[in-house]
């Protein structure tokens, strides 16, 4: 790896705060970027070469999203070069990114999420994972955000939990009377079954890695246990739980303004996707009963 990489990607995660996972993926990015290119040096890249590299790209059939995300990752590494003087200009600037088909998220429906938070066992397991499910639904985490809270994060009183989101920025998200409910009985039954000193608020309880926090992977395992005992739904995530936080706030009254906080998203642009699922249940209801629909 060139000098001039290692110092943007420093700058990613010391200036930017970058997550762990984003610096894999635009040090993987930008190998393959390199590997592409050459010997040909930064100031003789062109359109033509990043055309080229696009339609490369495109040959191995990757997703739009994925080439999305590599052009975005050069685009960033292009504008460092040239803020710090290695580059008179970005050849970026000239490049049209693809443009990506917007699909509406997949949600589940009231009754489904009460089946599907209604599911767990009472033992210990099964009080982790009840817990799991209503605080990813009470209060619309990211995955990556609800693996690395920490016992000490929640505000039982205050009815709030602090969070570590993207970017590594901190903010404090509401949490409802039931997940706080879910997550004191957990912490009950696990201290009086555990002797353990973890921070974390989720831990695994399988024999081989006791006491260890969970994973993201961990995490989706167990959600696709529960739709399979449930709803039986293809391609639910923990993303999904996400999605049906945003959208059931929506169709009950809630303002795009105040969701874009409750998810910790900076673009309005972003929540709005959730904007488009509500209208299409309100055109079911309009079709089922207006007369001349």
């Amino acid at each position: 790896m060139d000098a001039t990489t290692v110092k943007f990607l420093n700058y990613l995660k010391a200036e930017k705060n970058y997550s762990p996972h984003t610096l894999t993926g635009y040090t993987h990015d930008l190998h393959e970027f390199r590997g592409f290119i050459g010997s040909t040096a930064l100031e003789d890249v062109d359109v033509l070469l990043l055309r080229r590299y696009l339609a490369a790209l495109k040959d191995r059939e990757l997703s739009k999203k994925t080439v999305a995300r590599r052009v975005a990752a050069l685009r960033t590494y292009f504008r460092f070069l040239v803020r710090e003087g290695y580059l008179k200009k970005s050849p970026l600037s000239f490049l049209r990114t693809p443009k990506l088909e917007k699909r509406l998220p997949m949600v589940l429906d009231e009754n489904e999420m009460s089946a599907l938070l209604n599911s767990p066992e009472d033992d210990l397991s099964g009080r982790r994972d009840k817990a799991i499910l209503e605080t990813l639904y009470s209060t619309g985490l990211r995955v990556s955000e609800l693996v690395q809270l920490n016992a000490d994060g929640i505000d039982f009183i205050g009815g709030v939990c602090r969070v570590l989101g993207k970017g590594r920025k901190e903010r404090l998200c509401p949490i409802g009377d039931k997940a706080i409910l879910s997550i004191r009985r957990y912490l009950e039954l696990r201290e009086k079954k555990e002797k353990n000193q973890e921070k974390a608020l989720f831990l695994n309880h399988s024999p081989n890695q006791q006491g260890s926090r969970l994973t993201p992977r961990s995490i989706c395992r167990l959600l696709e246990k529960y739709i399979g005992l449930t709803c039986r739904k293809e391609g639910v995530s923990p993303h999904t739980l996400r999605h049906s936080f945003a959208t059931h706030l929506l169709n009950r009254g809630a303002d795009l303004r105040s969701v874009q906080e409750l998810l910790g998203h900076e673009n309005l642009s972003t929540t709005q996707i959730y904007t488009h699922v509500s209208t299409q249940r309100l055109k079911d209801v309009y079709d089922k009963a207006h007369p001349r629909a």
